[in-house]
């Protein structure tokens, strides 16, 4: 029986992403995903985790190196790994295969990047592109999480590069895998996933330089100038997300997301220091008591449920938090059209191409 003709549970902030998968087993079979930023004990990755267990094809792309503790999963799940440059130095495929003993041997590719290279992005969606299967979700999950300051190889401003023009680009140059999974039945689905912190301040900012360089977002306290960068990259994902809702219409659907506060990798990498300032963790990495926080199954549900409920379909461009639509927790900045328009636009120019949907 299809997911759409059953009863489905109310999801909540407690939901789990397995939980969640399970329930929605049957849209998710047959289904080929791709998950961005699926650094261990993160959110990208428990998504990922999830999602295999019914998924014809999970590919999964990350910056972190050490990816040795994936091989119980995998072996678990008798599955392929390819390990394929992407968005961050590393990015792997998983392929179910009735015998994993059956399978070549992995191949291999290495980077030395340690911050988001528009060319890194490009050569990984060459290799999507270059798959015979079409691409049915696309879960653009990636951040900046390791260096949070400063500008990448192409000039770019670290965080805005990572969370938001790099997934930009990602999203335009693999749209025709996209494309390609559409049937009557299904309608491909882009997932970005947010933040509640994208209502901080005045939300992602308009003006070329400041948008690309970040020369406007410095601040007298250094550890809260990285926060108001990181709302302003939130900002921009759920903007994306209801520009691409409008200009895509029936080609594609589109949502954001806020997942809940998680201690996940970040909180040991280039966000620490500004977390202990504000106490959100101790000198320990352990959460305070500044914030509700999740377990890490439940911060990956809701990206589940972006990504497969079928009971969301005619609210595409819509933001999510805690498994359910929640609209009215965008900020009034981020749900202004004429800034989505403009985003998408300054997007482009930054990027020197167009993103027609």
């Amino acid at each position: 029986m299809a997911t759409s003709a059953k009863i489905l549970p109310i999801f909540s902030g407690t939901s789990a992403a397995e939980e969640v998968a399970d329930a929605l087993a049957s849209e998710i079979r047959g289904k080929n995903v791709l998950v961005t930023g699926t650094s261990i004990n993160g959110i990208g990755f428990e998504t990922a985790r999830a999602i295999a267990k019914y998924a014809a094809l999970v590919v999964i792309t990350g910056y972190n190196t050490e990816r040795s503790v994936f091989l119980p999963f995998i072996r678990a799940l008798q599955v392929l790994v390819l390990i394929l440059p992407g968005p961050g130095p590393l990015g792997y495929a998983y392929r179910r295969r009735q015998s994993i003993r059956s399978s070549p041997a992995p191949k291999s590719a290495r980077s030395n990047l340690t911050s988001p290279s528009l060319a890194a992005v490009r050569k990984a969606a060459a290799e999507v592109i270059a798959y015979d299967e079409p691409l049915h979700v696309l879960i653009n999950n990636a951040a900046a999480t390791e260096t949070v300051s400063g500008l990448t190889i192409d000039n770019l401003e670290v965080q805005m590069a990572a969370g938001h023009i790099a997934p930009f680009l990602f999203t335009k140059l693999v749209y025709p895998k996209l494309q390609g999974s559409r049937t009557t039945d299904w309608t491909p689905r882009v997932v970005f996933v947010s933040s509640d912190q994208h209502a901080a301040g005045d939300g992602v900012p308009l003006d070329k330089e400041t948008f690309a360089r970040g020369t406007g977002a410095a601040a007298d306290d250094p550890a809260l100038g990285l926060f108001a960068r990181y709302g302003a990259v939130k900002s921009a994902n759920v903007l994306t997300a209801r520009e691409m809702a409008k200009r895509g219409a029936s080609k594609v659907r589109a949502y954001s997301l806020h997942p809940g506060s998680i201690v996940t990798n970040a909180f040991s990498k280039g966000f620490k220091g500004a977390l202990e300032q504000l106490g959100i963790i101790d000198a320990e990495g352990k959460p305070g008591t500044v914030l509700p926080f999740k377990t890490l199954p439940q911060g990956a549900a809701t990206t589940v449920v972006a990504a497969f409920d079928p009971r969301i379909a005619a609210h595409s461009g819509e933001f999510l938090q805690d498994s359910v639509l929640a609209e009215e927790k965008v900020a009034s900045h981020s749900a202004d059209m004429a800034r989505a328009a403009k985003l998408w636009e300054l997007t482009e120019d930054v990027l020197g191409e167009r993103f027609e949907l």
